[in-house]
């Protein structure tokens, strides 16, 4: 990452905290790490990208049906799903900084500053030895591969490694009043699996007959030892997911379909295709047969923000096995039973937020009409998912005006979102407003007392016009409204 990238990550995360977005949990006790609270354009924000990606699952589509299941589950279905004995990252622990690697992270740490000093075949030699280890498990030759190039930590600057070492990366806790008697539980670290073990309760009660899907939001957990880059990797995250229930044999075609719709749904928010990537993986999960991530060029890098994955039938033959319960399904169309193969969509809720705030987020030099200078820090939300849709700024705060501008937040607000200001000039309050990524101004002035208008002020351009106040409620619900 370059120092101009890196300096606006920070702005970003500096942004995000002034302006009421993003907090560090726990901070008047230091914080805890990995961990954020979502302040109220935070939340606003994050709640209206939830909803735009809910509506476009299971309300514009009739194969598509919601659930919310439960965050504590049963400690067999994470045995079922492999978790238990598969979810685990390699670990590496510094000697002299204490600090602690996932081996991965560490190695391509390594591997980008090969590129960035031209070395590209050098990187990509390391990062392909790196996968193969991986895959072999082979961790003995990994941590050689690691001593041989000489890769330092960057904090001891030293490459005094210990052994590389598997950690579990789920949470786990007890179920149960006394504590001898109590059973270990684990905090979700994915919520599909509560979509798996409801499939025939879903399927039977919205009579859905495949192909159909079952789609969730929720929270998950993961103990990740080495988290970082701000909200983009946290120990708790919420997820957006989809299971796409299909005859077996149509996996490709679903497949393709879901990578085209799932892309379509990202540009639809305005965002241009140069910033968006395919990555195809090339080691597959146990479970898949076909993978790929969607990938968004943050500041720091090409990212993945969602996955689409071809799971076969392998969760609902687990949880057949472990349950001993039957979870197949009667094709009327084929006269067959089936358990059914899955086409997964799941993108990160948190990651989503943060590629929101990282494509809006510009500082702009203005031009006055003067020819003098002046700079603002804007915000160009998508208007849809804008925290705040209209602010209402009486010029003054007599006259009237004020009464007039609650006259208008109270027909505005049961429809979308508003806010109401008189404090300082109406420059300082467009620039507050600019700053959290209001679309849509409206002073309300001495000229609206005579002839019923008011001064709309567009976010991106700064345009200003004069338009009727009767106008505003229609105007602003046909672009504003999920």
């Amino acid at each position: 990452m370059s120092s101009t990238q890196d300096n606006r990550f920070q702005a970003i995360i500096a942004h995000a905290k002034e302006y009421g977005f993003v907090f560090p949990s726990s901070e008047i006790y230091d914080g805890l790490s990995a961990v954020y609270d979502y302040g109220p354009y935070g939340s606003e924000l994050k709640k209206n990208i939830r909803d735009y990606w809910w509506k476009s699952m299971t309300q514009l589509r009739e194969n598509i049906v919601g659930i919310d299941a439960a965050i504590f589950m049963h400690p067999t279905t994470w045995k079922a799903s492999g978790h238990v004995d598969n979810f685990n990252d390699p670990m590496i622990d510094n000697k002299d900084s204490k600090k602690r690697y996932r081996v991965d992270h560490l190695i391509e740490g390594f591997a980008d500053k090969l590129k960035a000093e031209g070395n590209d075949k050098e990187a990509n030699d390391l990062l392909a030895e790196m996968e193969s280890l991986l895959e072999k498990e082979d961790y003995a030759s990994l941590k050689k591969l690691i001593d041989d190039h000489k890769i330092v930590c960057s904090i001891s600057e030293t490459c005094n490694w210990t052994d590389i070492r598997q950690f579990n990366l789920m949470f786990s806790t007890q179920i149960g009043s006394v504590a001898g008697e109590a059973e270990t539980i684990y905090l979700r670290p994915e919520t599909a699996q509560g979509i798996f073990v409801n499939f025939l309760n879903v399927q039977k009660t919205s009579r859905m007959k495949i192909p159909f899907g079952i789609a969730q939001t929720g929270k998950a957990f993961r103990n990740e030892i080495v988290a970082r880059q701000f909200i983009f990797r946290m120990r708790e995250f919420e997820q957006m997911e989809m299971q796409f229930f299909i005859r077996p044999g149509t996996q490709k075609e679903w497949y393709e379909y879901w990578k085209e719709e799932r892309m379509k749904w990202h540009l639809s928010l305005g965002i241009s295709q140069e910033k968006y990537q395919f990555h195809n993986h090339t080691k597959l999960a146990h479970y898949a047969d076909a993978a790929l991530d969607i990938e968004y060029e943050f500041p720091i890098g090409f990212k993945e923000v969602e996955g689409i994955h071809s799971r076969t039938d392998y969760d609902l033959t687990q949880h057949q096995k472990y349950s001993n319960k039957k979870l197949t399904y009667f094709d009327t169309e084929i006269n067959q039973h089936y358990i059914p193969y899955v086409i997964e969509t799941s993108i990160g809720l948190d990651r989503m937020f943060l590629l929101i705030l990282s494509h809006s987020y510009n500082e702009e030099t203005i031009t006055k009409e003067d020819g003098t200078k002046d700079s603002r820090i804007v915000l160009n939300i998508p208007e849809k998912l804008a925290p705040v849709k209209l602010a209402v700024l009486p010029l003054i705060k007599k006259d009237g005006l004020p009464e007039i501008a609650r006259i208008l937040i109270n027909e505005c607000k049961p429809h979308f979102k508003c806010f109401y200001e008189e404090k300082d000039t109406i420059g300082k309050r467009y620039r507050r407003q600019d700053a959290i990524g209001t679309p849509y101004c409206v002073t309300i002035d001495h000229q609206t007392k005579e002839n019923n208008t008011v001064t709309i002020r567009y976010r991106d351009t700064m345009k200003q016009e004069r338009i009727s106040i009767s106008e505003i409620n229609n105007k602003l619900k046909a672009s504003v409204i999920l």
